[in-house]
């Protein structure tokens, strides 16, 4: 494979990573019905007049299967998360203890899991749309190497290669949506 080929190549398998990280980033997002610290990791809050990501200024941990700790270094901060925690629309009810705030994930209705269901999907669907819109600049690519001199043989390699890339890629996506379905439908 000539060199302008491997970069084609290797041009296709960074933007198919990148759905697959973008898809595992968004599916954390998602509640399963287990805490989990990275359901409130979007959250930034107002920290001496500069938005700051809350892990920037609390700790927070997990110690009990449906409950979520956040502990703030500096109690000041208390009421300043909760209200960004309420903002951020996640369905938690935070609670103020004095030193940190709890934040008891409820369980989730059968109704809701199979809209987390649904959401899952989508965000899977969006990874696969991604992933051939990956391949189409690949073989547009590719065609494009041919107008320059590249032959039909080393044009078909390449483009069995690309197609090799997005089945892979294609896979991992459907584990990935089957597994986070398979958590928000068990507990």
């Amino acid at each position: 494979m000539t060199e302008e080929a491997q970069m084609v190549v290797d041009t296709a398998n960074e933007s198919m990573e990148n759905a697959i990280k973008y898809l595992n980033k968004e599916l954390q997002k998602l509640r399963t019905g287990k805490a989990n610290p990275r359901m409130i990791s979007g959250i930034t809050v107002d920290y001496y007049g500069a938005s700051t990501p809350l892990e920037q200024v609390a700790n927070i941990s997990t110690p009990e299967p449906r409950q979520i700790v956040v502990q703030p270094w500096d109690k000041n901060m208390i009421q300043p998360i909760i209200k960004e925690i309420q903002q951020a629309n996640l369905g938690f009810n935070p609670q103020d203890d004095g030193e940190l705030i709890r934040i008891i994930v409820p369980e989730l209705t059968e109704e809701r899991r199979k809209d987390l269901v649904k959401k899952c999907k989508n965000e899977g669907e969006d990874a696969r749309i991604s992933i051939r819109g990956a391949r189409k600049d690949a073989k547009n690519e590719a065609k494009e190497l041919k107008n320059e001199g590249l032959s039909e043989d080393e044009e078909k390699q390449l483009e069995e290669e690309i197609q090799k890339l997005t089945d892979k890629y294609v896979k991992q996506v459907d584990d990935i949506i089957k597994q986070k379905e398979d958590d928000i439908m068990s507990f």
